[in-house]
């Protein structure tokens, strides 16, 4: 491979620590919560690992935060195809000081596509979530030129992302051959709702590789028992932080509360403490002892980094315990379970082997990697 285009939406993952969901039409109001941008970051710690591999790759690339920065701070000279400033297609901010301040939209995302496209590129890099893949497969989508996501959105149901923004690096380096993988996206108001609905986008070139995420895949087996065990033993001196999901939901519901299904809720002895929360009202009524209660994303096996950014690093660390809880039926999906925090050294920590609750009385031992 001898060209990239990366295009970054500066936006992406902003409303997840502040309990959003996603950004689409909230960026206001994760602002004014304090939301703070993840994917730049993401953005070049993905082209850092590219650089150490492929130091001499073209790099086709927006103006300031939409990659431009990213990939000068990675180490490449950019080559920069398009600039909001300057263009007919979209008028937005071009060059803000903090990425938090981005007034970009998915007409520049679909405009430096279509500028990467011009110049013959070998492959396309995104950093953001679904609805930035999906605005870059509806421009490639008949051009056949490949993708890969960089994670860094709330929600990421589709199959064309690497598992980490260094996976990503290495993955673009070295593949040879690419396979058909689905662009998939839900809509975000049902989905604060407490209710998926995902609708296939897509079907785009994605590279073979080993770390590439699968799409999310929903277990339907029974976790009545798993839930009732969980139950049965909770420690009323503990306070518990209770993730999003249907097997978490079933737990809740057996020590009746009334659970936020994609949502994350702090309870202790009886009383919950906060529903909902974002990551700075779970950590303002965390009260040692800490379990942490999550589930791992079905077919993908993420217990931290997807659809939960509220069980931030910062609350992982406040935790002595993490139990994590899974029918048989989603276990046997998954190869191994996942982490993505943004915190190498939580990520670290993290890994290794894990006893997964499975049923009342039942575990099994599963791989964090």
């Amino acid at each position: 491979m001898e060209s990239l285009g990366v295009v970054v939406n500066p936006i992406a993952g902003m409303g997840g620590r502040v309990g959003l969901k996603g950004t689409d039409g909230k960026l206001e109001e994760a602002r004014s919560l304090g939301a703070e941008p993840r994917a730049p970051g993401r953005a070049r710690e993905a082209l850092t690992a590219l650089h150490r591999r492929a130091p001499e790759l073209t790099v086709y690339t927006a103006a300031g935060v939409l990659g431009e920065d990213a990939v000068r701070d990675a180490g490449y000279e950019p080559v920069v195809v398009y600039d909001p400033a300057t263009s007919d297609d979209t008028a937005v901010t071009a060059h803000p000081d903090d990425p938090a301040d981005a007034e970009t939209t998915a007409a520049d995302t679909r405009a430096a596509v279509r500028a990467f496209l011009e110049h013959d590129v070998d492959l396309i890099c995104f950093v953001g979530g679904d609805g930035t893949a999906v605005d870059v497969a509806e421009v490639i989508e008949s051009d056949g030129t490949p993708m890969l996501g960089v994670p860094a959105g709330v929600k990421i149901y589709s199959s064309v992302f690497a598992v980490t923004p260094a996976d990503a690096g290495r993955i673009i380096a070295s593949f040879d051959r690419v396979t058909s993988r689905e662009v998939n996206d839900i809509d975000e108001d049902a989905y604060r709702e407490g209710e998926v609905r995902t609708t296939l986008k897509a079907v785009v070139p994605v590279p073979v590789a080993p770390d590439i995420q699968s799409g999310k895949q929903v277990s339907s087996g029974s976790v009545d028992a798993l839930a009732a065990g969980v139950a049965r033993e909770i420690d009323p001196d503990r306070t518990y932080v209770f993730g999003p999901g249907g097997t978490v939901g079933a737990i809740e519901a057996e020590l009746g509360i009334d659970a936020s299904p994609l949502g994350v809720d702090v309870w202790r002895d009886g009383e919950l403490l906060a529903a909902d929360a974002s990551e700075r009202e779970i950590l303002e009524v965390l009260e040692a002892p800490v379990t942490i209660v999550v589930s791992p994303i079905g077919g993908q096996g993420f217990i931290f980094g997807r659809g939960n950014h509220q069980i931030s690093p910062d609350v992982i660390k406040q935790a002595d315990e993490i139990e994590v809880v899974a029918s048989g039926e989603k276990l046997d999906g998954i190869d191994a379970l996942r982490v993505d925090t943004d915190d190498a050294a939580v990520d670290e920590e993290l890994r290794g082997w894990r006893q997964v609750r499975t049923g009342r009385f039942t575990t099994r031992l599963v791989k964090v990697v």
